[in-house]
């Protein structure tokens, strides 16, 4: 017995040692981090610029003059009966679509495949497919064991709770713009009516002139930044139940806040005429250091965005992903040789060991990763407060409520607006292996703690 006990605290040490510093074998360790440096080089080696003028700026920034000197956001005073089925019809869409994390993930998608110049639609797409993995994940394999039920939750809620209202202000615009291509004419007077920032009617007017996406995608990322900085990321609720707690600051130290975008099967670059049968893709993307910081999320905004289209080995890649892979929430869509949707046996009351790197060991089952709706019931949107940070950052009379919690209010929104190329490192595919290794090891001390 005493030999037993010595032995499982031999294991719980090295289980603590091998989490609290480098995963697996360091020499493996730097071989992928050192690999991952050289392939993000590779990849970038014929990056384009994706930039906003010094110019195209300046007219932004006089435009939003213009428009702060008139009524805006007051909704027009009359519509054409056309205008009023328009609307209705928006705002159909857009409940039906905003059911759940796969419709929206959806729609946005067929926005971008019929509107390739709306490029924000993509990037949404894509960081709504990471919203649904980050969802399932609370009820798959791993996480299931580190967090109680009330708690997995809480934190469906906060991501629902900002995808949602993500998807609630947005995509009424890029209908907007669709219909205003229909019609051969500009319906953003319209904007207000669907209660969109004064922010943002500048942006699309001068858009709908020049046909710059970068400058539509900044300011789409601004806008719904800033648009659940008060109303998710400063709510008090959320605040003090994840954003504050040391486990939800804890996943920086563990790597599990990367956002991936899968571009390539495993050896399709070197063998491009590999078997089609479903393969691990290959992984671009970034690690979010502080969701707190509203500039850092802009900023994190904007790499991804270059990342998904400045490079073009990743933007095909990622492309042929999303037009292959329907979206479910599991992050099998991606990594079929580690994740499942379906369990192939009962959970053990102890976790076995199952990851050496980015493989399975032999013998063991792939991770459970279930698809969204067997996760999660569908949760009943909630209407956001109605206030516009824009012209509450200048001055205007808004409910206390929201004025208290806004933060970053001062901050000029059209700092954003630059010249934009892809990070020195963002090739993730062996950082992402590791992070799941310290995640698989978190879970196996876990059990030995608490068994």
């Amino acid at each position: 017995m005493r030999m037993n006990r010595m032995g499982e605290r031999n294991r719980l040490r090295d289980i603590w040692n091998r989490l609290l510093t480098v995963p697996g074998n360091m020499t493996a360790y730097w071989t992928g981090k050192v690999a991952g440096w050289l392939q993000s080089a590779k990849l970038s080696g014929d990056a384009v610029e994706l930039s906003v003028t010094k110019e195209e700026i300046r007219s932004l920034r006089k435009l939003a003059a213009s428009f702060a000197e008139k009524d805006y956001p007051g909704t027009p005073p009359r519509l054409t009966a056309e205008e009023i089925s328009l609307v209705q019809s928006i705002r159909d869409e857009t409940k039906r679509c905003n059911r759940n994390n796969v419709t929206r993930t959806m729609a946005y998608w067929r926005v971008f495949e019929r509107s390739p110049v709306l490029q924000w639609a993509f990037l949404a797409h894509m960081v709504s497919r990471n919203g649904g993995w980050s969802m399932t994940d609370l009820k798959g394999e791993l996480y299931s064991r580190l967090l109680a039920p009330d708690r997995s939750d809480t934190i469906f809620d906060f991501l629902e709770s900002a995808n949602s209202l993500i998807f609630q202000d947005a995509y009424p615009q890029l209908r907007l713009y669709e219909s205003s291509m229909e019609r051969r004419r500009n319906l953003f007077h319209l904007l207000p009516v669907f209660g969109v920032s004064a922010f943002m009617r500048p942006v699309w007017e001068q858009f709908w002139r020049e046909g710059n996406s970068a400058l539509l995608t900044v300011g789409l990322i601004v806008n719904e930044q800033h648009y659940i900085e008060g109303r998710v990321v400063q709510d008090e609720r959320f605040r003090r139940a994840i954003l504050d707690t040391a486990d939800f600051q804890a996943q920086t130290v563990l790597q599990l806040n990367c956002l991936l975008f899968p571009y390539a099967p495993e050896g399709a670059l070197a063998h491009p005429e590999a078997s089609s049968q479903p393969r691990n893709h290959r992984l671009a993307g970034l690690i979010l250091e502080d969701f707190s910081d509203l500039s850092g999320r802009i900023e994190f905004g904007k790499a991804l965005y270059a990342i998904l289209f400045a490079v073009p080995a990743v933007a095909k890649g990622v492309r042929d992903f999303a037009s292959s892979r329907t979206h479910t929430g599991s992050r099998a869509d991606y990594w079929p040789g580690i994740f499942a949707t379906l369990r192939s046996e009962p959970p053990k009351a102890q976790y076995v060991e199952k990851l050496d790197g980015g493989i399975l060991l032999p013998g063991a089952t792939p991770l459970y990763s279930p698809k969204l709706e067997q996760a999660w019931k569908d949760k009943p949107f909630t209407p956001p407060d109605r206030y516009d940070w824009y012209r509450l950052r200048a001055g205007s009379t808004v409910s206390g409520r929201a004025t208290d919690r806004e933060r970053g209010g001062n901050d000029d929104p059209f700092r954003y607006f630059g010249k934009m190329r892809p990070p020195l490192h963002y090739e993730m595919t062996n950082e992402y292996s590791f992070a799941l290794n310290k995640l698989e090891l978190a879970v196996l001390a876990g059990d030995m703690l608490f068994d």
